[in-house]
């Protein structure tokens, strides 16, 4: 629970401990198997996650090629924002490469949410502006930095996930080729 407490503050702001309590109990355990799917390009999510451990991919295809969006670990929210927030057919894919264990808010808790904590529509403001700022400050690194600077930043911020993922993945993300990855890497180590 404290994990959950600081990790909310973390995104949604200040909140009192019966607040916290009672966002909480919105949140249902859930637990997917390595390889299984969160949510499907194309479907509807319809659940707003928190990683208590474990790895989530998020990408989708695009001309044939498999686009890595995010690596979703331990203390990291994941949804379908376009499916959860606003019913629309999902962009991405979420799938599990690893077990995985979530708290788990779905949308007909949502819905209560909404109605039984006033406070909501505040918290969750604060909650789209932090995704945005890391949204933003992900398009500023990528029009602004060459790729070994986006390589030392993400190393610097991810260090694990080097250890966890494929290459490719992270590579995709950084949005260089798995080449040039490989030769950034290279001179790294």
């Amino acid at each position: 629970m404290d994990t959950f407490n600081s990790v909310i503050k973390e995104y949604f702001g200040a909140l009192t401990l019966d607040e916290l309590n009672l966002l909480r109990s919105f949140f249902e355990e859930e637990k997917f198997s390595k390889n299984d799917f969160f949510s499907k390009s194309n479907g509807y999510c319809n659940r707003l996650s928190l990683v208590k451990s474990g790895l989530l991919r998020i990408y989708t295809l695009a001309d044939g090629k498999e686009i890595t969006q995010w690596i979703s670990s331990s203390n990291y929210f994941v949804t379908d924002i376009s499916g959860f927030f606003f019913n629309e057919p999902n962009r991405w894919t979420i799938q599990a490469l690893t077990d995985v264990e979530l708290l788990t808010l779905n949308k007909q808790n949502y819905s209560k949410l909404c109605n039984e904590f006033p406070k909501w529509n505040k918290v969750e403001r604060n909650f789209m502006a932090k995704c945005f700022g890391v949204l933003e400050n992900r398009v500023f690194s990528h029009l602004s930095m060459t790729a070994e600077q986006r390589y030392d930043q993400y190393f610097e911020q991810n260090k694990d996930l080097f250890n966890q993922v494929p290459l490719q993945y992270l590579a995709s993300i950084l949005g260089m080729t798995p080449e040039t990855f490989s030769r950034i890497r290279k001179r790294k180590f």
